[in-house]
Parts: C-alpha cells; structure tokens; sequence
C-alpha cells in the first residue's frame, strides 16, 4: 500500500513539474516539427519567421555597431495562436540575447497544433 501511494506521489510531482527542456532537445523539437509543414503552410511559416527575424533584427541592431558575429539560434515555443510562450537561445552574442527577448510573446504564424515549435538559425557565413 505504501508502495503505491510513493508511485502516485512521485507522478503526480512529475507531472506537475516537468523537467525543462535543453537548448538541444527544444532545437530537435523545432526540427521535427517544422519538418511536417508542407506545400503552402511552409512558405507562410517561413515568410513569418523571415519577418520577425528582420524585424528583430532591425529592433536589436538599428544604429548600434555590432562586433560579434557568431552564429546563434533562438527556439521558439508557440500556443495554438502562434503566439511566442517559450524561448531558448544557443548563442551568447548580444545580438543572439536581444532577438530573444524581442520575439517573446509576439505573434508568428497559427500552427497545426500546440505546443508547436519552431527556429531562427542565425548565421553569418551562409
């Protein structure tokens, strides 16, 4: 009896504090499903990440000289609105630390489902 009471104490805990994600596990994510929208749902989800990306890069950059060019990714974690609930960032650019604070909470396209994860992969060689 007291078995059985440890284990549904120990799942309820767990289930109510997920373990958070890493950088890397929220980048496959975004891969997986980025990777399942097709035909023209693709081309607006990439035209939506192309202008909050140009417009978070104008936001963070627009007048300031920027001396760090390393490559960085922000993931994105969006709710059935497509409306930005999570980031992660790989990247310690100033750059790379302002984008993600700029796409917090802002709108990117409605997904075919929630949570639903998508990236901005910066680069500056490509």
């Amino acid at each position: 009896m007291a078995a059985t009471l440890l284990a549904l104490w120990l799942a309820a805990t767990q289930a109510a504090d997920p373990v958070p994600l890493e950088v890397y596990d929220a980048k496959r994510l975004a891969a997986r499903d980025e990777a399942t929208v097709t035909g023209p749902a693709r081309q607006t989800m990439l035209t939506a990440q192309r202008q909050l990306l140009d417009a978070g890069v104008t936001a963070c950059a627009l007048g300031q000289p920027q001396h760090d060019f390393s490559p960085f990714t922000i993931v994105m974690q969006l709710d059935a609105d497509g409306r930005v609930q999570q980031t992660w960032r790989e990247g310690s650019s100033p750059l790379a630390i302002c984008l993600q604070r700029y796409v917090r909470d802002k709108l990117l396209f409605v997904p075919p489902r929630a949570p639903f994860h998508a990236a901005l992969e910066i680069s500056f060689t490509k």
